[in-house]
């Protein structure tokens, strides 16, 4: 089928500003498609009949179209964070034709003289404000799409309360029109108030003394997390995450979150990452809730209840982590029947009722365990001796079919992995236990 459908971008110079093909495709349009101010932008003698977006946004009238010649007016660049973007993930490429203009990133940087493959860009049009958190790093320079004109002042006062209070601030209104205008400051002496609706942000941040040093390796300080001890503490986390490998655009299956911990950080290794938490405890979900959006995660999905009851209907996903209730009757396998082919599914346990639960999975169904001790150097007296953590065990496995028949397997089944240490100064390292570790029963244990 031909491209029924131009993608027109359009800049703040309006109709004037376009190129030869895109005043072509305007002109030979039966309908433009657009907001109330790009279709304001479109001289009189345009035949076309003009269709407002509705609201709620809906693309349904203007993909009921199919006939004739239709356009669709976007700022910029429709193809970045525009409803190009958002198109071509429901058509197939030879319906669509695009013509972009001049995106604000690129008259930002051009103004700034900032090259743009070194800015971060940030959008929080539809989208909530702690999604920055993510990119306020020392010496980072972050182009923020504002909602409205009330995002810098809102803006300001994130970064005042991360400690960021010293960073740049420059917003541009109008870019590339008669109205552009540029206002300049710092977040703890921003003063502008509402400003033009149409703007973008430019962000030099910098951190003041006790600014959270968020890295962007796995790992965080077990203290970035709000938590009543139910948390898969710092050096275990790490390894766990590397167990579950996260790769763009994969999703995770949080079971038993706790404060989210494994969730975030899953989310964190790319933009693309998504993830569902599921926890019961109603105190916990508001930990998961406050910590996803100081960690730069608000799109992270909390689902208030316990496995397995609170799996169905979910999103089928790449990996599942069960850091709670591996002892729950069917949360093993309702999540081993839920996960995709090729994913990985990969559980923590603190107590020996947990091993032998996790055990007795493995001889059904395969995998790997992992046993992972830590001891901390602390004093004693006027020495110093190692703080024994309670050991985790670790089982890990890929799910694999073996063909034909649809049946599924293990990867790795029957084996146990084998790892070492030294126990070096740091006193932060994993460690296999021998047997006979004791350990306590408790009616809640530690988050593993």
């Amino acid at each position: 089928m031909p491209a029924w459908l131009t993608v027109v971008g359009i800049g703040d110079d309006g109709f004037a500003g376009l190129g030869r093909p895109a005043r072509r495709a305007l002109l030979e349009a039966s309908v433009v498609y657009g907001g109330e101010r790009h279709l304001a932008m479109l001289p009189a003698r345009l035949a076309a009949r003009r269709a407002a977006w509705p609201r709620p946004f809906d693309l349904a009238p203007l993909l009921a179209e199919r006939t004739g010649s239709v356009c669709v007016l976007a700022s910029g660049d429709p193809m970045l964070f525009g409803v190009g973007a958002t198109l071509a993930r429901q058509l197939p490429a030879g319906e669509l034709r695009v013509l972009p203009a001049p995106s604000s990133l690129s008259l930002a940087a051009a103004r700034l003289g900032w090259p743009l493959q070194d800015v971060a860009t940030v959008s929080l049009v539809g989208r909530p404000l702690p999604a920055l958190n993510a990119h306020l790093h020392d010496g980072a320079r972050v182009f923020v799409l504002s909602a409205d004109g009330r995002t810098p002042a809102a803006l300001a006062e994130l970064l005042n309360a991360r400690g960021f209070g010293a960073t740049r601030m420059t917003v541009l209104e109008h870019l590339g029109g008669n109205l552009e205008r540029c206002i300049d400051g710092r977040a703890d002496q921003w003063s502008a108030g509402e400003v033009a609706a149409l703007n973008l942000i430019a962000l030099e941040c910098r951190a003041t003394e006790g600014a959270p040093r968020l890295p962007l390796t796995v790992g965080l300080p077990d203290d970035a997390f709000r938590h009543d001890g139910q948390l898969t503490k710092r050096d275990v986390r790490a390894i766990t995450l590397a167990r579950l490998a996260p790769t763009p655009g994969e999703l995770l299956w949080d079971v038993g979150a706790g404060s989210g911990s494994i969730g975030i950080e899953w989310m964190r290794a790319h933009p693309t990452c998504r993830a569902i938490a599921i926890e019961g405890h109603a105190e916990r979900q508001r930990f998961i809730e406050h910590n996803r959006d100081a960690l730069g995660v608000p799109g992270l999905q909390l689902v208030a209840g316990r496995a397995p009851d609170a799996l169905e209907g979910l999103a089928v996903p790449d990996a599942v982590f069960i850091g709670g209730g591996v002892t729950v009757p069917g949360v093993l396998d309702a999540c081993w029947a839920r996960l995709r082919d090729g994913g990985r599914l990969v559980a923590n346990a603190v107590t020996l009722q947990g091993e032998a639960a996790l055990a007795a999975w493995r001889e059904q169904h395969g995998g790997t365990l992992t046993r992972i001790a830590l001891a901390d150097a602390q004093p004693l007296g006027g020495f110093d001796t190692w703080r024994q953590a309670l050991p985790i065990t670790l089982l890990e496995v890929t799910k694999l079919a073996d063909g034909a028949d649809g049946t599924f397997r293990a990867s790795g089944a029957n084996s146990t992995r084998n790892t070492s240490s030294t126990n070096a100064a740091s006193g932060i390292n994993p460690a296999i236990c021998t047997s006979g570790t004791s350990a306590t029963p408790a009616d809640s244990p530690p988050h593993p």
